[in-house]
């Protein structure tokens, strides 16, 4: 995981004072190109490391060679746990590494980056979205949510026009490259799509979060409501087994192969809201894809069909 072998850079970088691209590529086994987006990374985020151009160069820590990480400054501590925290909620060795990180820190620093480690958790599991970049929100956001402070947003739904709100900004989950943050309003706890916050305005105001609030367990509650409303109608289809991928990408979890191929062909269940969101996105695989259940889907399927029969038979 890209975020142990940003510690294992540090950690490397520590222990020489100077290393190349090539040095780092060979000790954790990775390319060059790999080791040199690591070290820019790294610097990106605002920890001290620096490229030195010419013979002998290389990157470096600011102050030389260090055994542990007193010589960070609070902010540029705050910038490395904010790199490296998402990766504990997956990874057993991310988290291992952070305790030791954490340890080594001075006390003084500790709390902040203990906030930076929470503010952020990775979500793998994809919810059928294609990649995405990073919205350019996501770092103010974190700031707020580490200094508990109150911000202001524009947000878009999906069916609304844009409201304003104050929001007590809690947490960000990157769900495969789609970025939600957690928040406290008015109405209670809610969750909005950080792409669809057009503005973003950070407050004075202290910001107000449960003692007893943790992101990871927040965010699973989060997931079952979302995943009960998803999976409300299911459907199982008959298909050439190597159409099977596309249809994960499509469905993400809600896609499940039943059985064994037979001739070639898997028996795939598919879920969704309703069965007109099945519908919609079968229709286009034509005679591909055999729809056995429930009637509903196929119903819709044959609306669908005779709509664009209607429209384009001529």
């Amino acid at each position: 995981m890209r975020a142990d072998r940003l510690v294992a850079v540090l950690l490397l970088m520590q222990t020489r004072g100077r290393v190349t691209a090539a040095e780092l590529a060979a000790e954790l086994e990775v390319s060059v190109a790999t080791a040199r987006r690591d070290l820019e990374a790294l610097a990106a985020a605002g920890v001290p490391v620096y490229p030195q151009p010419g013979r002998g160069g290389g990157w470096s820590l600011v102050g030389g060679a260090r055994t542990d990480l007193s010589g960070l400054t609070a902010a540029e501590a705050q910038a490395l746990f904010l790199l490296v925290g998402p990766a504990a909620a997956v990874s057993a060795e991310a988290r291992a590494a952070l305790r030791k990180l954490m340890g080594a820190l001075p006390r003084t620093f500790r709390a902040d980056a203990q906030a930076a480690t929470d503010a952020t958790m990775v979500d793998p599991v994809r919810w059928g979205e294609r990649d995405r970049p990073r919205p350019a929100t996501v770092d103010l956001l974190q700031t707020a949510v580490i200094r508990r402070r109150k911000v202001r947003l524009t947000y878009a739904g999906r069916t609304t026009e844009p409201t304003v709100r104050l929001v007590d900004p809690w947490g960000l989950i990157d769900k495969d490259d789609v970025w939600y943050l957690l928040a406290g309003t008015d109405r209670g706890r809610r969750t909005f799509r950080v792409d669809r916050i057009t503005e973003a305005e950070p407050t004075d105001r202290p910001a107000e979060r449960p003692d007893e609030f943790v992101l990871t367990a927040a965010w699973q509650e989060v997931v079952e409501e979302i995943e009960q409303r998803r999976s409300r109608t299911w459907a199982t289809v008959l298909i050439e087994e190597r159409f099977v991928p596309i249809l994960r990408d499509r469905f993400g979890r809600h896609c499940h192969i039943d059985g064994e191929p037979d001739h070639g062909r898997v028996r795939v269940h598919l879920a969704a809201p309703t069965p007109l969101d099945i519908a919609r996105h079968l229709a286009g695989w034509g005679a591909l894809v055999d729809v056995v259940e429930p009637r509903s889907v196929r119903h819709e399927l044959a609306r669908i069909g005779a709509e664009l029969v209607g429209r384009y038979a001529d």
